[in-house]
């Protein structure tokens, strides 16, 4: 009762949040908002943040021990503009929030949907409170969502709430957004006893405001006119590149005593991991083996031949829920039972059962693509997505996802190739720690065989046969699941205008350690000018369209890992035609020899031979290389898609 009586009575002490006059309180509206048709600084836009505001309020408990207990209070006011039909996406939220242990809270909600009348007059649609729902998504989150009621193009969202919770964590604030931000702002306020500093991540210009008063200090960190941050091809991460202030809490320093420090290192998140219950104690659940996969087992000596059957075991038995994460919540004996679970639970499992076995495996902590780039020197669990099976045989390495159904043991899963991964183990060994996930080894392959008759009247018939290894393998296994149609629309004929696909067959599909081989019988037509017909020779490549004519980038280029493309062509015209001056040989090599690309071509007769190749030799190109590596792929496009020509003899 004295500790809750002391946090109360901090919370009384709490500053009004917003009170800052260059934001309208909620619900105050100007008519200019609702009748606004476009975004100021970005046309394209579908909607705009018109403001995003937050403020944490940190207090500490002074008759807890040694002083060190800590209360947040997050507040976060946002109004958005919603522009186009495209927009409509912005009304559906979800707020995430640590509900374990009654951690953190989500408060004080309320949200409302503002529109123009046929009259003029602003009405407001309140969300009730009945529409807005918990979801729990596993023992440690939770999440608020709702969606708000009569919303339009030219609509204005707003919603407002409060994240309350323990502990020493605070969350990064985000000034960018997918879509442009007008106006974005967050306050630090704490106490002077409480050490907070913030770093600026990004390259956009940000004003800090210092407003220390007698016994707090708070810091203001605030932008305008924010460009948004669009998808741009071939990009790691949004999150790698988002403009964002990141807080921490670094120690309580009371006078008169010494500074404790409250930064965590890696030793100790691992310590805590080895001892959590759902991570560190999952490892020694002796999870039952079946009958089945003793079967399996019951003659194999050799420690690679077991690994192999234990992966593709789990992988073929367990179905995953689609939820990430490094825990196994409802225990990994549960899931191995229900024979479904998180991403968590299954490679834990699989970490099990590969011990189980007598191989050398430890878990190791992944940030998936998608989640972004981990920060070693900010050591923070909460940068980790996913936990897979890390596994050392005669100096090998393999790294094991056994949620992911179409990568064979001896390649790195896509998702975090070129990736840091920690190893999760006891600290009294030496095999705890960091590793560099390289797949140096493995490449993007996609060749592509074409033998093609083209008639008199310019239609082109043929058959192409593609196949696709090890990266481009794992890329389009997950397309060819949803259906041979949409398959074909995704690699062939959403490139090529005009391309008909009368048949496609497949070989290896079943076997992933193949590459995918795909036969495709084809028809298309060649274009005409005249006298003159024209056709290209990159059909079926996957290298139909130049990704980067953008003048200006602001994320580096990362392919995921280095690729080897090939083109081989034979194509026959009409005995009665004849082909014109050929595209010349050439080979072209980037300044740093990173990128190199070739064609040869030969006409005999009604007949030509082409051999096109293109080797990129690392998979990252930094945003300082970009206007050299845009302006070489300009030419390289060119070259790919240079027309043959050919004419009536």
């Amino acid at each position: 009762m004295k500790r809750d009586f002391c946090i109360l009575t901090m919370l009384f002490l709490c500053t009004t949040v917003f009170a800052q006059k260059d934001v309208p309180a909620y619900g105050k509206i100007e008519k200019a908002d609702l009748e606004m048709k476009e975004c100021a600084f970005d046309n394209a836009a579908e909607a705009m943040v018109l403001f995003d505001v937050g403020e944490v309020y940190c207090s500490l408990n002074l008759n807890a021990l040694f002083g060190n207990y800590v209360r947040t209070e997050f507040a976060t006011h946002v109004r958005i503009k919603i522009l186009t039909d495209k927009g409509l996406n912005q009304a559906n939220i979800k707020i995430r929030y640590r509900s374990e242990r009654n951690l953190e809270d989500v408060t004080n909600i309320s949200a409302q949907t503002i529109n123009l009348d046929a009259s003029g007059n602003i009405v407001y649609t309140k969300v009730e409170k009945s529409l807005i729902y918990r979801k729990k998504l596993n023992k440690r989150y939770s999440e608020v969502i709702f969606t708000f009621p009569e919303v339009k193009k030219g609509s204005v969202i707003e919603y407002k709430y409060t994240t309350t919770g323990d502990g020493i964590s605070l969350r990064n604030w985000r000034f960018q957004r997918s879509i442009p931000v007008k106006q974005s702002r967050y306050t630090l306020d704490f106490p002077t006893e409480l050490v907070v500093t913030a770093t600026h991540k990004g390259g956009l210009v940000m004003n800090t405001k210092d407003d220390d008063k007698a016994s707090r200090n708070i810091k203001t960190y605030s932008m305008k006119d924010i460009p948004a941050l669009r998808n741009e091809p071939f990009i790691s991460c949004d999150e790698d590149y988002m403009d964002q202030v990141i807080p921490i809490m670094q120690a309580f320093d009371f006078p008169g005593q010494p500074r404790k420090n409250l930064i965590d290192t890696w030793p100790e998140i691992i310590k805590a991991l080895m001892e959590d219950e759902d991570f560190g104690l999952q490892l020694k659940r002796n999870i039952p083996r079946t009958s089945d996969l003793d079967a399996l087992l019951a003659k194999v000596t050799d420690p690679y031949q077991k690994m192999v059957i234990i992966y593709y075991y789990v992988r073929k038995n367990m179905q995953w829920n689609d939820y990430y994460g490094i825990w196994a919540s409802d225990g990994v004996k549960s899931a191995w039972k229900d024979k479904k679970g998180t991403s968590g639970e299954i490679n834990l499992i699989l970490v099990n059962l590969l011990r189980d076995a007598d191989l050398n495996v430890h878990p190791m902590l992944v940030s998936t693509r998608d989640n972004g780039a981990v920060n070693t020197g900010l050591a923070r669990i909460s940068q980790f997505d996913k936990v897979m099976a890390y596994v050392e045989i005669d100096k090998h390495v393999y790294v094991l996802d056994a949620t992911n159904k179409y990568a064979p043991v001896n390649i790195i899963p896509n998702d975090v190739v070129y990736s840091e991964g920690l190893v999760i183990e006891k600290l009294s060994t030496s095999d705890w720690g960091w590793k560099t996930l390289l797949g140096q080894d493995k490449t993007f392959q996609n060749t592509t065989i074409l033998m093609a008759d083209i008639d008199s009247k310019g239609v082109i018939k043929g058959e192409a046969s593609i196949t696709s290894g090890d990266y481009c393998r794992l890329e389009r296994m997950p397309v060819l699941t949803k259906g041979k149609k949409e398959f074909i629309e995704t690699y062939y004929t959403s490139k090529t205008s005009n391309l008909l696909v009368d048949s496609l067959s497949l070989e290896n599909e079943e076997i992933d350690s193949l590459p995918l081989r795909q036969l495709v019988k084809f028809s298309t037509k060649t274009s005409s000018s005249g006298d003159y017909h024209y056709f290209s020779v990159n059909l079926f490549s996957g290298l139909e369209n130049n990704p980067f004519i953008a003048d200006n980038r602001t994320s580096d280029v990362f392919f995921g890992s280095n690729q080897k493309n090939t083109i081989v062509g034979h194509f026959t015209i009409p005995e009665d035609f004849q082909f014109d001056e050929l595209p010349k040989n050439i080979k072209m090599i980037m300044p740093d020899t990173s990128i190199i690309f070739s064609r040869m071509m030969q006409a005999t007769g009604n007949e030509v031979s082409i051999r096109i190749t293109l080797d990129i030799k690392k998979p990252f190109y930094s945003v300082e290389e970009y206007p050299y590596f845009q302006e070489f792929y300009k030419k390289l496009f060119e070259m790919l898609n240079e027309q043959i020509v050919f004419k009536k003899k």
